[in-house]
């Protein structure tokens, strides 16, 4: 997404700091969301699996907080991973997380797997139609509008034509032509010189060897990762991340590693609201020079069948990323541990703990 070939992603960059080493909390939707709407990590905020567990109540939503300095709150969400089951409706006026059902007919909610849950989703045009017509009701006042896309999932089935060398690509072009809507409704409603935009992604995908750092699929040895969820490497971790904001320069890039869970403190300090409560992130916007060390999970490979040979071997994991020059992972239930020296194995192919 950051090489200029996405139109609205590339303006948007220009006019924004933008880091290229943001770390997401988990590879798998509802759990990096959680991370990011409360400021903490997975064991802080509760959820750790896919429909097991619910936000802790105690768990502060940036939304409430937003709220309860005088936003008006709106979200439109296009996925069964934002279902208002896990607690993210909480503090949101408006919390649109209608989408169809799956093929068959059946309940996207009740289902595990990653593939067929893709299919049950709310396309990027009706998201940004939903979306601007939100802020032409809402913008008059202070808002905060969150919007979700989830077109670069499996099943990558967005209408042809967007651009892209492949279906994958495709997609993201789909969600950048509609995030651009989303974007140019700002300008004609005259509200993008005064509105923080914060765009960032929840988790990045293994495309069984689409790209060179791939690793998921039986050829390359991990049968068990099927887009995300059960891998730890970078491909899936290393995310989008670019705040616009008179509090940040224009077309700066930041290198220094920054984590998801760093968003919630960074617009609480750019909106200059306080809040007394416990976070795990530190804020972009003051401490960005300080090291960070990124951490990760995923349980996912617990909610797996076993008994399918292509998941025998899987296993969760933990995973800490130190200044953009280590990684370990830790595979839960095992002694093995993987260390990669990212400066000289950017792809993480060589574990030096063989």
């Amino acid at each position: 997404m950051y090489g200029g070939r996405f139109p609205a992603t590339a303006r948007l960059m220009k006019e924004s700091t933008y880091f290229t080493n943001a770390i997401s909390s988990a590879p798998l939707t509802p759990i990096s969301h959680a991370s990011i709407l409360t400021g903490l990590q997975p064991r802080n905020h509760g959820v750790r699996h896919l429909f097991r567990e619910r936000i802790r109540r105690n768990a502060k939503m940036i939304q409430q907080i937003l709220q309860e300095n005088g936003y008006v709150t709106g979200a439109i969400v296009s996925c069964p991973g934002m279902n208002r089951w896990y607690g993210f409706s909480r503090g949101f006026e408006t919390y649109d997380d209608e989408i169809p059902r799956l093929p068959d007919g059946s309940d996207p909610l009740n289902t595990v797997d990653v593939k067929l849950r893709g299919l049950a989703l709310k396309p990027a045009n009706k998201v940004s139609e939903r979306a601007t017509a939100w802020l032409e009701r809402n913008g008059r006042s202070p808002f905060a509008l969150f919007i979700h896309f989830f077109d670069a999932h499996w099943p990558y089935s967005a209408p042809k034509g967007f651009g892209g060398a492949n279906a994958y690509e495709n997609s993201l072009a789909f969600v950048d032509y509609h995030l651009g809507v989303v974007l140019k409704k700002l300008e004609e409603l005259g509200l993008d010189k005064n509105t923080t935009v914060v765009c960032f992604s929840d988790h990045g995908e293994d495309l069984n060897g689409l790209y060179e750092n791939d690793k998921g699929g039986k050829r390359l040895g991990h049968p068990e990762e099927l887009g995300h969820g059960c891998l730890l490497y970078d491909q899936t971790q290393k995310v989008v991340l670019i705040i616009r904001d008179a509090g940040f320069s224009k077309n700066r890039e930041i290198r220094a590693q920054a984590r998801l869970v760093d968003i919630f403190p960074t617009v609480l300090d750019l909106l200059k609201i306080k809040y007394d409560g416990h976070v795990d992130g530190i804020s972009l916007l003051q401490n960005a020079k300080i090291p960070r060390i990124a951490y990760s999970e995923t349980f996912f490979p617990d909610e797996l069948d076993k008994k399918r040979p292509e998941f025998s071997a899987a296993v969760s994991k933990k995973a800490i990323r130190i200044e953009n020059k280590y990684k370990i992972i830790f595979n839960i239930g095992s002694d093995e541990v993987e260390v990669y020296d990212l400066e000289n194995d950017p792809h993480e192919q060589r574990n030096l703990n063989i």
